[in-house]
């Protein structure tokens, strides 16, 4: 039972440190401005890099077309996204179209 605790404990040091160190670092010292404008990015290239593998790839392969119901999906999601801003209707109309090119397609 000890271990666990050990475990969990030191799993915690290990996520929150890393976090911590660059608040503690950043607000001593000022954040160079083009610093500021590369981190204006972050969150746009991380979302990319979790989403485009999961809309273009099929068993480990590329797989752009006509034929990909998450690809379709996910093109009509990112539009109603586009349009509305509106996140839970992006996330009933990209289900609904997963859904609707799933059962269309296969």
């Amino acid at each position: 039972m000890t271990a666990f605790w050990l475990l969990i404990l030191g799993l915690a040091l290990t996520s929150f440190i890393p976090r911590a160190s660059f608040i503690t670092l950043l607000a001593r010292w000022p954040v160079p401005l083009t610093l500021q404008r590369a981190l204006r990015y972050v969150p746009a290239a991380v979302f990319s890099a979790i989403l485009v593998p999961e809309l273009v790839l099929t068993a480990g392969a590329v797989h752009i077309g006509f034929d990909n119901p998450r690809l379709l999906a996910g093109l009509i999601g990112g539009a109603i996204a586009w349009r509305t801003r509106n996140t839970l209707l992006t996330i009933i109309a990209g289900m609904l179209a997963l859904h609707f090119f799933g059962y269309l397609i296969r």
